[in-house]
């Protein structure tokens, strides 16, 4: 097969990471504010009454000191050393974050194809371990486990974000007015309507409301802060760290900490957006704004509840704003509150569509229908499923936990899960990725995975108060991940296993008339003769092939036990494959050489071929809207009349459109055979009229093991996930989800896939 291919044969089909500088790196430090910072910076609003229930009595000023303290520096060693210093360093090639992107950036997928060679190759992809140990080789499902299960508590604390921080704004209301106390659910499930329908706009759209309000929040907390601490100045003695270590040495109350997770909850939404911004602009905002009016607003409450502790351990943020309960600031606090808290929703869940997209397009979840919202960001995405899905369980828990403080309860297990599994990978990444010395790998490990360990601790012990439901949350997306991730890498293998060499399924026979050109230019009809190009007497021979005949050949593998042992049947062999006036897309849904199983299966029942076939791999540009020049990158297979290869570099705000493919292939013949090229296009365009796009429809099986005693509880398994749901999860949820087609145009071809 020889090839010519068509401009953009360069296009990378990888994301890669948000490249700005100047005005443009500030403007996406602003933007970051409105998206990823509103979950922690909502944090004031319940931490204290966190640590102190509104419903006991007022805490000592040694109490206050240590437990501002430890706000302090937990915020000082997770969100800003680990996370801003350590973890932005991790993200993947393609600029994502978040405990899945760790993983792949340990065991990334080789999908480099030689396209040249794509139909007649042998079968190849997957994850690339050859430059491994055989411990990463081993580690690699525990790994994947972990990390799964890491990105499902991420995906589970999504939904109570929301929850905590909304009823907790709502609930200062009760402060002003007692008399409406009882309309805080009603109210908060209102807002969170809002913040849901609104996601269809996009995070670009919601970041230019967003970032403003988040802007002046944190103003607000800093300057309110900084009038608090002017009352008791004394509670910059939070500073110094062996006053947070003294408070659990005096009190021996370890529950403590669960409370003071809740100071850092929202930081794993650093990580997992990174792939929406950059590292830099992530870094600028927090340490500019995001941490020190954090740090002021902590020692500010601290010392209003050090002042007037009686009155304030009722509701510490409201209480602890200047002037009167129903003065001007109070309102002007409450409504930026509503906002702000509104805001941190947008945080959570703009992190959760992008952990569904990194999931989805690593085949560890079904393939959701995703929708691009930004022109120059692919990793900002709004996916419909998965945001409503959000909105009815968020809201369901608002009604079924009905006060913050039991919210709280259940808070805080998820993030504290996946803090330590961040701190895990991270420890492997730096062994296995980054090359560091393995001292220093575990000097990380045995420092941030015992503060780590200290914040886990604590929220097991939320458990039986509420944790388990985010537990249960996590348990079920696991659980559906695990399985995607074992049946479709089982599906894939045998979409490998049955692809065959085109050169090995289909034999063409060509019966050409030979002239012999005599020198009085004499035309004189020949038999064939393979062996030589010259005559006799310098006669030489040119060949006009008639049309050629198409055969399955004596090499194709039979589907089920490799190659025919006996060849072809006598009568397979004398049957023609009649070729139909048609044009036939055939869809490669995965990396790997060889033509697909569609194709083989199609040819084996219908004993025909389409005029024109193209067999079309799709990839996802990192770019908004492709070029025509750059849109397809085109083969030709020389040897067989009518096969192509192509691959449709598809921008990720681009509609799903082949038409002009047939440009191209214009093109390529032009290129390939410019004297016959009329005639062969003229023929493409006779047949081309409406393609039709085929893609395969496999119908699991689960095939039969054999594991001793215990082989009938295996395989009754194995026949429950495969059969029962895996299969009917696979036809809810198409592949070509994501590049849409009119359904007039596609043939399922049903292949039973025993896998």
């Amino acid at each position: 097969m020889s090839s010519v291919q068509a401009l953009g044969n360069g296009l990378n089909s990888k994301r890669t990471p948000v490249s700005v500088h100047g005005l443009g790196l500030l403007y996406l430090a602003f933007q970051s504010l409105g998206i990823i910072y509103s979950d922690i910076g909502t944090s004031p609003l319940y931490v204290l009454n966190g640590i102190w229930p509104s419903s006991g009595a007022a805490p000592s000023e040694e109490d206050v000191v240590g437990g501002i303290s430890t706000i302090i520096w937990a915020l000082t060693l997770l969100p800003l050393v680990k996370y801003i210093g350590i973890s932005l360093q991790f993200g993947t090639l393609e600029g994502e974050g978040g405990p899945f992107a760790l993983y792949q950036g340990i065991y990334p997928r080789d999908e480099k194809e030689d396209n040249d060679r794509t139909l007649t190759g042998d079968s190849t992809g997957g994850y690339t371990t050859s430059n491994g140990s055989r411990l990463k080789n081993v580690m690699r499902w525990p790994l994947m486990v972990w990390s799964l299960f890491a990105t499902a508590l991420t995906l589970a604390d999504g939904v109570f974000t929301p929850a905590v921080s909304v009823t907790s704004a709502v609930g200062g209301i009760a402060v002003a007015k007692p008399s409406v106390s009882d309309d805080i659910v009603p109210i908060s499930i209102g807002f969170l309507l809002v913040v849901f329908l609104s996601q269809r706009f996009g995070t670009a759209g919601l970041a230019v409301i967003f970032a403003p309000i988040s802007l002046i929040w944190f103003l607000l907390l800093m300057s309110t802060g900084i009038y608090n601490i002017t009352l008791h100045p004394a509670i910059f003695r939070a500073f110094d760290p062996s006053r947070a270590v003294m408070l659990f040495v005096r009190t021996k109350n370890y529950d403590l900490l669960a409370g003071v997770l809740l100071a850092v909850t929202g930081c794993e939404a650093i990580f997992a957006n990174l792939g929406q911004f950059n590292a830099l602009s992530i870094r600028l905002s927090f340490t500019i704004l995001v941490y020190p009016s954090l740090i002021l607003a902590y020692l500010g409450q601290g010392a209003r509840l050090i002042v007037d502790g009686p009155n304030v351990i009722e509701n510490v943020f409201y209480k602890s704003i200047p002037g009167p309960e129903n003065g001007g600031l109070f309102w002007i606090m409450y409504v930026f509150a509503i906002l702000a808290t509104l805001v941190a929703s947008q945080a959570m869940i703009t992190a959760t569509f992008s952990l569904f997209q990194q999931i989805i397009n690593m085949k560890s979840f079904p393939p959701l229908r995703m929708i691009y919202t930004s022109e120059t960001i692919q990793g900002q995405v709004y996916i419909p499923a998965v945001n409503y899905a959000l909105m009815v369980i968020t809201i369901v828990i608002v009604a079924v936990f009905s006060n913050s403080e039991k919210l709280t309860n259940a808070y805080g297990f998820s993030v504290s899960t996946v803090m330590l599994s961040t701190t895990i990978l991270l420890t492997v990444q730096m062994v296995w990725v980054k090359h560091w010395p393995v001292v220093v790998a575990l000097g990380y490990l045995v420092l941030w995975g015992f503060f780590d360990g200290l914040f886990w601790g604590a929220s097991l012990k939320k458990i039986p108060q509420g944790a388990w439901v985010p537990l249960m949350i996590g348990v079920i997306l696991i659980s559906v991940m695990l399985l995607w991730t074992w049946a479709k890498s089982l599906e894939d293998a045998f979409d490998g296993e049955n692809r065959q060499n085109l050169r090995h399924f289909i034999f063409r026979d060509v019966k050409p008339t030979s002239f012999a050109l005599r020198p009085n230019y004499e035309a004189t009809a020949h038999e064939e003769d393979e062996d030589t190009d010259q005559r006799e007497g310098g006669e030489e021979e040119v060949d006009i092939p008639e049309l050629a005949s198409y055969y399955i050949s004596a090499l194709a593998k039979d589907g089920t036990s490799g190659y025919q042992k006996g060849g072809i049947s006598e009568k397979e062999e004398k049957q023609e494959l009649v070729r139909i006036p048609t044009m036939a897309i055939f869809h490669k849904l995965s990396a790997g050489r060889g033509v697909p199983h569609t194709f083989v299966g199609l040819i084996r029942q219908w004993r025909a071929l389409p005029e024109v076939l193209v067999f079309l791999s799709v990839a996802q540009i990192p770019i908004a809207h492709i070029p025509f020049e750059n849109r397809y990158t085109v083969t030709k297979v020389r040897s067989m009349d009518g096969f192509y290869a192509a691959t449709y570099n598809l921008g990720f705000r681009d509609d799903f459109d082949v038409d002009k493919l047939l440009q191209k292939i214009y093109l390529l013949e032009l290129m390939a055979d410019p004297q016959n090229a009329s005639k062969t296009i003229q023929k493409i365009k006779s047949v081309c009229g409406s393609p039709t796009h085929i893609i395969p429809h496999y119908d699991v099986c689960s095939r039969k093991v054999n594991t001793g005693f215990a082989s009938f509880v295996v395989n009754y398994a194995r026949r429950i996930l495969i059969e029962d749901i895996y299969r009917r999860l696979a036809t809810m949820f198409p592949e070509r989800a994501n590049w849409m087609t009119p359904a007039d145009e596609i043939i399922s071809i049903g292949i039973n896939a025993v896998i």
